[in-house]
């Protein structure tokens, strides 16, 4: 006679193990997720005119560059070892400069060519950090504040006042499309390249640098290479975040682009991102950009001038680091075995699968 227990065992869907591997893959965005509706709701009730469709598309525009210049932010923060990029704000702050005062005088007034021009400057950009964190070795936030104090500078003097042309496209493009808001087709697009980028071994060697840099240049990967391309990606997002400020504010100000930095770690710390590296991802910035944006709205609402804007302002800053780096510490501690010894230590990390971040040799 069968066993009723062996007839009964029946092998786990495999859509329901993709499922349970997604979302353990995106644990760390269920609490700003929640944060996310809860302050959406609450926007909804107080402000009335904040679910109307016609202000949707100016609600996008002002998320857009906050969303950007945060998911910028959160690549560098991913590889560990102190890893930030402070240059995001001024970066994208040059770019409204560099479209208005240079690019349009010059004749240069296409998408097809603005485009491919700013985001090749963000690449290079970036890969300038990523030379100077990776390869001279200098600190991140050394690194990236000197790039920080560049771009502001010279913004100001290219445009010492808020001014230029912009080209007509890149303003309309704050605009909506048969009801729906052209920045949702910007978010659209960097989701899918994200995603396409994800299949690949980049993401689990970005995380694996992040988590254990000793362990994952022992199983293969090129950290310098995998950090320079890193901070280079973090450069194009930069600048595509410049792209839509451009447009949002309509000249170009060399002053708009510091203030996004501060926005940037504190959407990153609210993203539920492991300042540490190694746990988390562009959803998270992106989470993390519409709490803070949210938040705004709130303080907007209640009439809330500028200066208590700032004050509150530091205060999420602080809290969000705070929370932060508790959450981190109870994660490590309860991943510590009773001997004292890390579960993440104890393990070596997997081959990598031979993707273009991996050899041996030097970067560790």
């Amino acid at each position: 006679m069968a066993s009723i227990a062996s007839g009964d065992a029946r092998p786990t869907p495999r859509s329901v193990l993709a499922a349970q591997k997604i979302l353990q893959r995106h644990a760390y965005a269920v609490v700003p997720l929640s944060l996310l509706v809860v302050l959406f709701i609450v926007n909804a009730a107080i402000q009335p005119q904040f679910l109307a469709v016609h202000t949707w598309a100016s609600s996008m525009s002002v998320l857009c560059p906050l969303v950007l210049t945060a998911m910028a932010v959160t690549l560098p923060v991913l590889s560990g070892n102190g890893g930030i990029d402070l240059s995001v704000g001024p970066l994208a702050g040059f770019m409204t400069v560099f479209i208005s005062a240079i690019l349009v005088p010059a004749g240069i007034t296409t998408p097809g060519l603005v485009i491919p021009i700013v985001l090749l400057f963000g690449l290079l950009s970036g890969a300038v950090n990523g030379l100077l964190v990776a390869y001279v070795r200098l600190p991140a936030i050394i690194a990236t504040l000197g790039m920080y104090l560049f771009y502001e500078g010279l913004g100001t003097e290219v445009l010492p006042q808020a001014g230029g042309n912009v080209p007509v496209w890149l303003v309309t493009i704050n605009g909506s499309y048969g009801g729906i808001p052209d920045v949702w087709f910007v978010f659209a697009i960097v989701a899918v390249l994200w995603l396409l980028v994800s299949r690949g071994s980049y993401l689990r060697s970005l995380l694996s640098v992040g988590g254990d840099e000793r362990a994952a240049f022992t199983a293969g990967v090129h950290v310098a290479r995998l950090r320079l391309v890193t901070y280079a990606f973090a450069g194009v997002l930069a600048c595509l975040a410049g792209l839509m400020l451009t447009g949002l504010i309509q000249d170009g100000d060399g002053t708009v682009g510091p203030p996004y930095t501060i926005s940037a770690i504190t959407a990153v710390a609210l993203g539920g991102i492991s300042l540490a590296g190694g746990r988390g991802g562009l959803l998270g910035g992106a989470l993390g950009g519409g709490v803070l944006f949210l938040i705004q709205e709130l303080l907007t609402d209640a009439h809330v001038s500028v200066y208590q804007v700032s004050v509150v302002d530091g205060i999420i800053l602080i809290g969000a680091l705070a929370l932060n780096g508790t959450v981190e510490y109870l994660r490590r501690r309860s991943s510590t075995s009773p001997s004292g010894i890390s579960l993440a230590d104890a393990r070596v990390a997997p081959p990598a699968d031979g993707g273009a971040l991996t050899g041996t040799g030097s970067g560790a």
